[in-house]
C-alpha cells in the first residue's frame, strides 16, 4: 500500500492537470482522478506501477463521462492563487479560460493529444501505448495539433 501511496502522490497533479485540459470542467476532473486511481488500484493492485495504463484508464473514463454529458461546462473558479492581486486573478482566469476555450475547439483526438503533451510526464512512446498509434505517429500529430492550436489563438479564439 505504501507503494501505492508514493504512486498516487507522485502522479495525482499531473493526471488532474491532464483531465482537466482535456474535460475543461474542473470539478469534473478531481472526480476523474479519484475514479482514476480507484480503477487502477482495483484492477491493478498486484502489477508493478504504470503511468501509462494509470493515464489510459483516466483516459477511458473520461471519454466514458464525456459521452455521457449533454452539454460541457467552464468552471475554472476554483483555480484562482489568493497571493495575487484582484485584477491579476481576472487576468490569469480570462487567459486559462482563453486557452480552455481554445483548447476545445480542436477535434477530439487533437485535445486529448494536446493534454496528453501538455502534462509533461509522459515520453512520445508512452502516449503512443496511450493511444495505441506509434511514436513517430504521435510526433507528426502533436505538430499539426499545435498549430491549429496556434491558429485558434492567433484568431482570437473564433
Amino acid at each position: 500500500m505504501n507503494d501505492y501511496d508514493g504512486f498516487y502522490r507522485k502522479n495525482k497533479n499531473s493526471l488532474f492537470a491532464y483531465l482537466l485540459r482535456m474535460t475543461g470542467n474542473y470539478h469534473l476532473a478531481c472526480d476523474l482522478v479519484q475514479e482514476s486511481f480507484a480503477r487502477y488500484l482495483s484492477h491493478y493492485k498486484d502489477s508493478i506501477a504504470s503511468r501509462p495504463l494509470l493515464y489510459t484508464i483516466a483516459r477511458n473514463a473520461a471519454l466514458d463521462t464525456i459521452r455521457k454529458q449533454t452539454r460541457e461546462s467552464l468552471d475554472a473558479g476554483d483555480l484562482e492563487d489568493s497571493c495575487k492581486n484582484p485584477e491579476q486573478q481576472m487576468m490569469d482566469r480570462q487567459a486559462f479560460e482563453h486557452m480552455l476555450a481554445a483548447i476545445k475547439k480542436l477535434s477530439r483526438p487533437d485535445r486529448e493529444l494536446i493534454s496528453l503533451i501538455a502534462t509533461g510526464d509522459l515520453s512520445y512512446r508512452e502516449i503512443g501505448n496511450v493511444l495505441n498509434i506509434s511514436a513517430s505517429t504521435i510526433k507528426v500529430k502533436v505538430h499539426r495539433a499545435r498549430r491549429k492550436l496556434r491558429e485558434i489563438l492567433a484568431s482570437g479564439g473564433e
